[in-house]
C-alpha cells in the first residue's frame, strides 16, 4: 500500500544536514575527526548555558513556557525591542517556516537568492508557492535582481545577511533602499544567524528599521556565536501583527523548556562570545591566507566559515577529505560544483583541514 504525497511534496528534495563525526568514524574506521561542516562553535557551548542546563535537570517533566516570557523579555532588554515584538523559533529556519505557512499559498509567489541557505525553497514548495530565485551578483545577494523578480502576488522575500553559504553580505544602506522599494504586502524576512561575527563599518543589522518598514522580521540564533546548536534556539522581531499572524502557525511548545533557560543563560555570558569571536577573526585570516597560499580561490567571508573552489567535484574532494578524518561540507547541490564550505576551527583543526587538502589535492 502506498499513500499519495501531493506532487508538490513529492518532489521536494529533502534538506541534507553534515554527516556527524561518530558516523564518519563508524563508517570509515577513524577516530579524532574535526568536523568543519556546519558552522558550530569550536569552543563548545556557553559554560553559563551549561550550569543553567544542570540546575535544571529536574524540572524536565514540566511543560515549557509556549511563549518563552522570560527569554523574550531578556532578548527585548538586550536589543531594546517590547517583547510583544519577539517570536521563538526551532532554530530561526522555523521562524522562516512559520513565515511560508503564514503568508504563502498557491497562486502567489516568494522571492529570494540563488546560492542562499538551502531551506529557502524547502519552506516554499512545502506550502506549494512559487519561489523566484534571483541570480548572485559576485556570490552576494543582487538585491537589484531580487526587486525585478517581485510584484503584485509576491508575499514573501527572504534575504540572508551575512549569506549562508557564501559567507557574503550586503550593507545596510543597500538593505535599506531595498526594503524602500519592496512592496508594502511582502513580508521581507531578513535572516542575520550570522550578524555576531561581521564586523565590515558598512554592515548593520536591520533591527533599527523595524519602526519604518512594518513589513519587515528581522531574524537572530543561538546557534553560531553561543554555541548552543543542539539546542534549536532562534528569534525574530517584528511588528506585533506580524507577531500574532506567525503564532498563528507556530507549533505548541516550540522551543524547549531546557532550550529557553539555556538560552537566558548564553545571554547573559558576552566574555564567552567575545573570545570566540576574536578567535574567529584570528583563524579565519590564516585559514583564508593558507588556502590562497596553496592557490585556491576563496570568497571574501564576514562570518565563521568560508567558501573555498577547488580543482575537482565538490563532492569527491569532500569525499577524499572524510578518508583523512575532516569532514567539510560540499556546495554542489547549492549551485557551486566546485566549492566546499568549512568552518573556522581553532588552529589544530584549521591545520587539520589544510594538511588533508594538500594533500588531496597534491598541493
Amino acid at each position: 500500500m502506498r499513500i499519495p504525497a501531493p506532487p508538490y511534496i513529492e518532489t521536494i528534495k529533502p534538506y541534507i544536514p553534515g554527516k556527524p563525526i561518530e558516523e564518519v568514524e563508524r563508517e570509515l574506521g577513524l577516530a579524532h575527526t574535526v568536523k568543519m561542516a556546519s558552522n558550530e562553535n569550536p569552543l563548545g557551548p556557553s559554560p553559563r548555558a551549561v550550569e543553567a542546563l544542570k540546575g535544571f535537570l529536574d524540572k524536565i517533566h514540566i511543560y515549557p513556557d509556549g511563549a518563552g516570557f522570560y527569554l523574550c523579555r531578556a532578548l527585548g532588554a538586550r536589543y531594546g525591542v517590547d517583547p510583544a515584538r519577539i517570536i521563538l523559533g526551532n532554530g530561526s529556519v522555523e521562524i522562516v517556516e512559520m513565515s511560508a505557512r503564514a503568508y504563502l499559498c498557491p497562486g502567489v509567489n516568494a522571492v529570494f537568492s540563488q546560492g542562499a541557505f538551502a531551506m529557502y525553497p524547502i519552506a516554499c514548495q512545502i506550502v506549494n508557492a512559487e519561489a523566484r530565485q534571483a541570480p548572485m551578483r559576485d556570490r552576494t545577494h543582487d538585491l537589484h535582481a531580487m526587486l525585478d523578480l517581485m510584484d503584485e502576488k509576491t508575499r514573501l522575500v527572504i534575504v540572508a545577511n551575512p549569506n549562508n553559504p557564501t559567507g557574503t553580505y550586503n550593507a545596510l544602506r543597500d538593505v535599506e533602499r531595498f526594503l524602500e522599494r519592496v512592496p508594502e504586502t511582502a513580508l521581507v524576512v531578513m535572516d542575520e544567524a550570522y550578524k555576531e561575527f561581521v564586523d565590515a563599518p558598512d554592515y548593520g543589522s536591520a533591527l533599527p528599521l523595524l519602526d519604518r518598514f512594518p513589513n519587515l522580521i528581522v531574524l537572530g540564533t543561538f546557534s553560531k556565536a553561543y554555541g548552543l546548536a543542539a539546542l534549536r534556539v532562534g528569534y525574530g522581531f517584528a511588528q506585533p501583527e506580524v507577531i500574532t499572524t506567525l503564532h498563528k502557525v507556530r507549533s505548541p511548545f516550540n522551543t524547549s523548556a531546557p532550550a529557553q533557560v539555556a538560552a537566558l543563560a548564553a545571554l547573559d555570558d558576552e566574555a564567552f562570545v567575545q573570545t570566540y569571536l576574536a578567535l574567529n577573526r584570528v583563524e579565519l585570516a590564516y585559514l583564508t591566507g593558507e588556502l590562497k597560499a596553496m592557490g585556491l580561490q576563496v570568497t571574501p567571508s564576514v562570518t565563521n566559515f568560508l567558501m573555498v573552489d577547488v580543482p575537482m567535484d565538490a563532492d569527491e574532494c569532500f569525499r577524499a577529505l572524510l578518508r583523512e578524518g575532516v569532514i567539510v561540507r560540499p556546495q554542489k547541490s547549492g549551485g557551486f560544483p566546485r566549492s566546499l564550505r568549512v568552518t573556522v576551527h581553532t588552529r589544530e583543526g584549521n591545520d587539520r583541514f589544510l594538511a588533508a587538502t594538500k594533500k588531496v589535492l597534491g598541493r
